[in-house]
Parts: structure tokens; sequence; C-alpha cells
């Protein structure tokens, strides 16, 4: 029988579009009101978003280089197989399993019901009184809908898919283009919220403030090297590839920037504490409870769009694990008909649900953030090795200022947070360290 493989379908516009898609999530639309509960300073909140997005444009190119050398399915658990060991390359694959693409689907999912049920109070309160469901249950059981609404899109195939993850992803940043320009037209916000004053604490507490801070923005900005899990559907990747991260994160990093300085123009700091759908707060603020519902179903609707990109890349790390032998090999099963890794998209969508029944959104968002920013170090310290190994690859500007920063960023940003939040960040170790005994079980498995 044939070897079963994926097929490069995917154009520049696709994989930017993909990259765009899973950047503008959940993170975007719901950390800034968290931040500044922490922060109590918008100014500090929006250099550190400026600061995650270089931080992001380091990792992009680095991921550029890798991708063009080694364009196949499963980013970093491809790159780390072949630059260190397989061992690195499924801690890297575990970690995406159960925290870096279930989790932000489940983070999408609750984020959607959020704004929709901001849009919409008069359903849960209905269900509620009726004696149906309370409001929790309400939410979790929209997000779930979703969920296996977009997994069953993305069953039945990649064109399929792509098609509608561009209109998806077109939409969403058009909205937010309207959302920025017509609300800081609006004239109704105000510019002094911008000097409110700090209180952010002193001495090394504030520090570690600011590197949670950071790390829950990595997480707004995760997806910067979305297409490298799309390597092997990408046509001309050593082309198309690294273009796809440098346009994808670089436009993505001026619309969070403009995004958060029109929070800040429409809501006051105080107010805007532990708020999650600050979007729809914004535009309340702006022009009135009509605008803030429309709004709130518009942001709801656009996070569709990452939902659905999270979907079509977590199952092609799987797919390849399984096919080295390193996962169930029912994961590695490409559908007949729709050219799909099937079993895995399947099997995504599961846990992503227990994840919505199980999760609480600030500890996910920290847990999520810790695990996620381990093995993207590891990565980018590879093109060190890469160049030394492969002099003939492609090579993109920037080396080696752009790795130092990444790694260095990282590192810091994982110390600082672990300090600050070490229940959390213990837990993520103990997901990647669990992970050391399944690889030598999937191992003995498929020598058997």
């Amino acid at each position: 029988m044939a070897e079963e493989k994926l097929q490069r379908k995917l154009g520049l516009f696709p994989s930017t579009n993909i990259v765009i898609a899973n950047m503008v999530g959940a993170g975007i639309f719901t950390t800034s009101g968290l931040l500044m509960s922490g922060l109590n300073d918008p100014i500090l909140m929006l250099i550190l978003w400026a600061v995650g997005g270089i931080i992001a444009l380091c990792g992009a190119l680095s991921y550029g280089e890798l991708g063009a050398a080694m364009p196949g399915a499963g980013g970093e658990y491809l790159f780390l197989s072949k630059l260190y060991h397989p061992v690195f390359g499924f801690l890297s694959g575990w970690v995406s399993f159960i925290v870096g693409f279930s989790a932000p689907i489940a983070a999408s999912a609750m984020g959607f019901s959020e704004y929709f049920l901001r849009a919409i109070p008069a359903l849960p309160e209905w269900l509620s009184s009726a004696g149906i469901m309370n409001e929790n249950v309400t939410g979790k059981i929209i997000s779930i809908s979703i969920i296996l609404i977009f997994t069953f899109i993305h069953y039945r195939g990649i064109k399929t898919g792509a098609r509608i993850q561009n209109v998806l992803t077109v939409l969403k940043v058009l909205l937010i283009v309207v959302l920025i320009f017509a609300g800081l037209m609006s004239g109704k916000g105000d510019i002094a919220n911008f000097g409110f004053e700090s209180t952010l604490d002193s001495g090394f507490a504030g520090w570690k403030t600011i590197g949670l801070s950071l790390m829950w923005i990595m997480f707004a900005y995760s997806g910067w090297n979305a297409s490298t899990y799309l390597g092997g559907e990408i046509k001309n990747p050593s082309r198309i590839l690294p273009r796809s991260l440098i346009y994808g994160t670089g436009i993505v990093v001026i619309l969070y920037l403009a995004l958060n300085i029109l929070y800040v123009y429409g809501i006051n700091p105080e107010e805007m504490k532990g708020v999650i759908s600050v979007g729809g707060l914004a535009m309340g603020n702006l022009f009135g409870k009509s605008a803030e519902v429309l709004f709130s179903l518009l942001i709801a609707f656009a996070l569709f769009s990452s939902l659905s990109a999270f979907i079509i890349i977590g199952p092609r790390v799987y797919y390849s694990m399984a096919k080295d032998g390193l996962f169930f090999k029912f994961a590695a099963r490409i559908h007949p008909k729709f050219q799909v890794p099937s079993n895995s998209i399947v099997l995504q969508g599961f846990i992503a649900a227990i994840l919505v029944i199980s999760g609480s959104f600030e500890q996910v968002l920290t847990y999520m953030g810790f695990a996620l920013g381990i093995f993207p170090i590891l990565t980018v310290l590879g093109v060190w090795k890469l160049r030394k190994k492969d002099p003939g690859a492609l090579r993109l500007n920037g080396f080696p200022v752009a790795q130092i920063i990444y790694v260095s960023a990282g590192i810091l940003i994982l110390v600082l947070s672990f300090l600050e939040r070490s229940f959390e960040s213990s837990i993520a170790l103990l997901t990647v360290a669990a992970g050391v005994p399944a690889y030598f079980i999937f191992k003995r498995l498929a020598r058997n």
C-alpha cells in the first residue's frame, strides 16, 4: 500500500491567514483587563504589548529559517527531533497535545461564550429562571457546541477548511480595523486614561508581576509559528513559509497595539481591571449599550477564526508523532476521501471539550503560557545548530540578535512567572516531565 501523505495545496495567502488567525484570538480580547489588575498602569501595559510583539517577531525570523530547511508537518516536533533528539520533539508534541492546541481551542470557545452571553444576557437568565440550567452550564454547553461544529468542518478536508478559514480571518481583521477606527474617531473616550497613576509594586515584586504579564501577553501572541505546523501542505515552502510567518506576525503586532490603545482610550483603567470581555465594554462606553451588544456579538464570532486555526494545526503534530511511532497509531490515519488526519482531529476536539468542562480561565491561561514558553526557546537555539550543520540553508536577516533577544526574554519570563505563580507553573513542568516515561512507553510499543 502506498504511504499516506499530506498534499501541498496552501499558498502564501492562506498560510499567512492561518498565522494571523492563530494569533488573533482569545488572548487579545480577554487578557488586557487581567493585565491592568496587576500592572495598574496603561502606559506600562502598552509598552509590554510592544515588547511582546518584538519577541514574537524574533521568534518568527528564527522559525522561518528552520521551516524553510525542514518543510514538513509538525513544527517544533519536527525541528527538535531533527536538531537534537526525538525525545525533545516528542516532549514538545506531548505539550502541544495537552496544552498547546486543545487548551487554546477551549479558551477560544470560552471567550466566544463570554462575549456571546455579554451580548445576550437574557438567554442564560431565562434558562436559569426556568430551572433548565444555570448560567455557568449554559456557557460551557455553548463552548462545547462550537468546538464540535468546527471539528466537523475540518474533518471534511483542508481545502474546504482553508476556504472557511480565509473568510473568517479576513472578516476578523476587517472587524478589528473598523473597531479601532470607529472607536478612536468617536471622540467619546478620554485621553486622560493614559495618564492614570501607577501603583505597581516596587522592587522584585513588581518585576514578578511584569514577568507574569509578559507571559500572558506572549500567550496572546502565540501562533506566530503557526504555518510551520503545516509545512507538509505548503507549496514552495522555502519561499512561502518564512514570508507567511513574518507578514502574519507583523500585521498582528500592529493590530494588537492599536486595539490596546482603543481599550485604554475607551475604558477608565479602574473600570478595566479584571474584565474579560474588554472589547465589548470599550465599545459600550464609546457608543452606548446597543454598540456593546453588536460588537460583543461580532467579537464572539471573530473568535471562530482562531479556534478554527487551532483545530487545523494541532492534528498535524499528532499525525507526525504517530508516523514516527511516538503516539497512538490511529492518529496517523489519513482519511481516504478528505485527505486529513481525521482521527487526530476528533481526538483533539474531545480533549478540548474536556478542558472546557473542567477549566478556569485565569489558571488555564497561566498554565498554558508557562508550558508553551519552554520548547520555543530550545527551538530558537537550534538556529545556531542548523547554520553549522547546513551551511547552504536559507539565511534570514537578524541573526544572531533576534535569537539572543528571544531566548533571553523567554528564560526571564519563565523564571519570573514561576516565582509569581509557582502552583500553575509547577503543574506545567509536571506535564512536561510526564512526557518522558510516555516517550519510552510509545517507543516500546512501536517495537512490538
